[in-house]
């Protein structure tokens, strides 16, 4: 008898070589994090798949997929079934029962797709395509073959046990979450912080969030939004920190000491000293930001250089080849859009030069910033005085 599970397929690491198991059992660890407070699951390895099945009675897809979905180093979840044996008998029988099941009496086209791991089974992969197939047309009559573009493919999965599945949910790839180190990131409350967040938890970095605060010149409404940002961040990492820096004094101080049309990088400058203060005390060993080449008048090649010259971290800058379309359209993808989008300002658009300089010169920049004597002391009290947010 078939039992209902959900076969979930992971990408890139399985060509990691001998640290694959490491990511592995990451991934197993989140998919547990995330499903266990729904029931008794167990979820088991099989060569290249991993299973989530139910001992206890029949899986619930729908309760589970949603759960499982943003678990970032999956690339599929697909909800199908285990055959109770491995004789062709049972596949063909099985097949079969898949396809009236889910598709009854409805007239589609479909093709089978057999991948044959398990070199036991000796019946060649085309071959257990055309037997199934062939068995599926004489039985089910509302079923057409097209193998180029098919309504529906059928998976056979021959590996330590035989998997039926025609369903795939695909999820967002990467590699798992914690598996490439911390970085702490910049975030502010619009589109672009957001999604250069969750693009290097995607790629497996544990990020924490560093968020200026600005009051009364920006509203309790606009912290919030960052909040419910990084809560939105955490549906696909598990947990999230964020730090909320006061900055008014800081803000204040560089609006009366500091050229008008150099405010930005200055600003821009501080930020990073003060977020890089708090990833040397996390242990981080990187700074993210949302800055993409050209986007804004702070974000020229010239402002990006001297504004990163004061780092002494790598910064990660993920959406830096990025347009704002591209940007948006991520952004609306991942969940963060909607949230960026409610109309309370943050710091930087508070503080903002009326006509920025395009093209700063360091050299410049430092020699300004070296009469600023008060500059280090309200850094320092500023990140001490940072509220903590565990999410």
């Amino acid at each position: 008898m078939a039992e209902k599970v959900l076969i979930v397929k992971y990408g890139e690491i399985a060509m990691r070589g001998n640290n694959r198991y490491i990511f592995i059992n990451r991934l197993i660890s989140a998919i547990r994090r995330n499903i266990d407070p729904l029931g008794s699951y167990y979820v088991v390895r099989d060569p290249g798949r991993l299973i989530v099945e139910d001992r206890g009675g029949e899986l619930d897809y729908d309760l589970l997929i949603p759960r499982i979905e943003p678990i970032f180093g999956l690339v599929a979840v697909c909800p199908g079934v285990r055959l109770g044996d491995m004789s062709f008998e049972t596949i063909l029988e099985e097949s079969y029962q898949h396809m009236k099941e889910l598709y009854g009496d409805e007239e589609i086209t479909f093709k089978v797709n057999t991948r044959r791991a398990n070199q036991g089974f000796t019946m060649p992969s085309m071959e257990v395509n055309a037997e199934v197939g062939g068995y599926l047309l004489e039985r089910l009559p509302n079923l057409k073959v097209d193998v180029r573009k098919p309504d529906v493919v059928l998976n056979i999965e021959i590996r330590n046990s035989v998997y039926l599945h025609s369903k795939v949910v695909k999820t967002y790839g990467g590699l798992p979450y914690g598996s490439s180190g911390k970085g702490v990131s910049l975030l502010s409350g619009g589109i672009d912080s957001p999604v250069a967040t969750w693009m290097m938890a995607k790629r497996g970095v544990e990020v924490e969030g560093v968020y200026f605060h600005s009051p009364p010149y920006t509203s309790e409404w606009a912290k919030e939004k960052v909040i419910d940002l990084a809560k939105r961040i955490a549906d696909f990492t598990g947990e999230f920190r964020l730090y909320v820096v006061p900055f008014t004094e800081l803000q204040l101080y560089l609006l009366d000491n500091v050229a008008h049309d150099k405010l930005t990088i200055h600003l821009k400058r501080a930020m990073m000293r003060a977020g890089e203060m708090i990833a040397k005390k996390d242990d981080a060993m990187a700074l993210i930001t949302g800055e993409s080449v050209g986007q804004v008048a702070s974000q020229t090649m010239q402002g990006i250089y001297a504004i990163n010259a004061v780092c002494e971290m790598p910064v990660l800058r993920p959406l830096a080849g990025m347009d704002k379309q591209e940007i948006v359209n991520l952004a609306q993808r991942i969940g963060t859009f909607e949230i960026s989008a409610r109309p309370y300002e943050d710091c930087c658009t508070v503080f903002v030069a009326k006509h920025p300089v395009t093209k700063p010169r360091l050299s410049f920049i430092e020699k300004s910033e070296r009469r600023l004597t008060e500059l280090d002391r309200l850094l320092e009290e500023s990140v001490q005085n940072a509220e903590i947010i565990d999410l």
